[in-house]
């Protein structure tokens, strides 16, 4: 299937999603429709379409980290990738939290709110420390990792056993070969799954639509309207300027290419699900070579969380402002570094934001309560700050690529 027909076929499915989801959405609280089609059809061809999808996720990581690495002749480049895929995302992951609380600020969102949470309450997970986070990137059992799918231990793994290859001769090359015929066949495999993307978009947009308490929305509407102008002005204006004046490339033709992607990630909310889309993506629409985006697009997929630090930022402020507490100029600098740094290691499937949240909150000593304010429209917005989050992904390896000299710009002008 074309990458038009692609973006045709998932547009088809979801607008006919929703207008399904908006005829049933009247019957939502009654038992058939529950049974029979929300949590019955609905669910289940929306189910397997997203286990297809994250069947591939740690095979793909794998195989084209470890041949992205074995591809580079010289490790001193790949240090240099690495160091500037990191840096970079690191940068605009600060720049999209501070854009949020800037504008948050701005509108005043949540002032003068008066929800009531009482006998709310929610999960708050453990932090982890700096320490605990630096630890949890090497593993003593690769084989536990790829089972439990730690993506951050595959990723290191996979990196140094890429390296190996590179330093072991001609038992090297022989493992080499075999891992780029093992990547064409797991790249043929997205190819067929990629296929039933309009199905599986229909589905999970018409159980949203019918699931979703509309009179929600008026209550958080300042809220999901600074959320989606954020990641909006964050999607374009950051990621234009990363194209525009650091790749010097044509914005547009960016932005055209990533529709597949970006809408795809929009109807999946997964970073995971939608990375053999965006790897394939990458080096076949974009230019980018495989010894850069093998490495960067699954290391972005991990780290490089922007939309889901836009939405901590706006949510910082929202709550504080309903619940009438004043934030320092302080607090709003750790809830960046916080946001920032929760990012790394966050794993990139639906609602995972809203579990970081709870360690941004207790930073800075807000109720973690105030998440249930918020939680009624998290899924639509976590659809669109994934589509934040996968182009951050290509723009960052666009820009890396095209200072490694890794881009055929025949391809991405094409």
């Amino acid at each position: 299937m074309t990458s038009k027909k692609l973006t045709r076929n998932i547009l088809i499915g979801m607008f006919l999603g929703a207008i399904f989801g908006l005829i049933l959405h009247p019957f939502s609280n009654t038992d058939w429709l529950d049974t029979y089609m929300t949590n019955g059809i609905l669910q289940l061809i929306g189910s397997i379409f997203i286990t297809l999808m994250k069947m591939l996720v740690v095979p793909l990581v794998l195989v084209s980290i470890v041949c992205g690495a074995s591809n580079v002749s010289e490790p001193k480049s790949l240090g240099r990738i690495g160091g500037k895929t990191i840096i970079i995302y690191i940068i605009t992951t600060a720049i999209a939290v501070t854009l949020a609380i800037s504008i948050s600020l701005l509108f005043k969102i949540g002032s003068g709110a008066n929800i009531s949470t009482e006998n709310l309450s929610f999960t708050v997970a453990a932090p982890q420390s700096f320490m605990q986070t630096i630890l949890s990137l090497f593993t003593a059992n690769p084989v536990d990792s790829l089972a439990q799918g730690h993506m951050l231990q595959i990723i290191v793994f996979a990196l140094l056993l890429g390296i190996a290859i590179n330093f072991a001769g001609e038992s090297g090359q022989r493992i080499k070969n075999w891992f780029d015929d093992l990547n064409d066949v797991i790249l043929s495999l997205v190819s067929i799954i990629i296929m039933l993307t309009p199905y599986g978009v229909f589905a999970l947009i018409a159980k949203l639509v019918i699931t979703t308490e509309l009179n929600k929305f008026v209550y958080v509407l300042g809220y999901f309207l600074t959320v989606l102008l954020v990641l909006v002005i964050h999607l374009f204006i950051t990621n234009g300027i990363l194209i525009a004046v650091f790749a010097r490339l044509n914005p547009a033709t960016f932005f055209k290419k990533m529709l597949p992607v970006q809408l795809f990630a929009f109807s999946t909310a997964s970073s995971n699900a939608t990375l053999p889309v965006t790897l394939k993506t990458a080096e076949k629409s974009i230019g980018i070579d495989n010894k850069v985006a093998g490495f960067t697009i699954p290391l972005g997929a991990t780290i490089n969380m922007d939309g889901t630090a836009i939405m901590q930022g706006v949510a910082t402020v929202f709550i504080a402002h309903v619940y009438n507490i004043e934030l320092s100029l302080f607090s709003y600098l750790i809830v960046i570094i916080t946001a920032t740094l929760s990012s790394i290691g966050t794993a990139g499937v639906p609602g995972i934001g809203l579990i970081t949240l709870t360690l941004v909150l207790t930073q800075v000593g807000l109720p973690i309560e105030g998440i249930a304010l918020i939680i009624g429209i998290d899924r639509i917005l976590d659809m669109v700050r994934t589509a934040v989050n996968v182009t951050g992904d290509v723009s960052v390896t666009t820009v890396v690529a095209k200072t490694e000299k890794q881009l055929d710009e025949s391809i991405y002008n094409s």
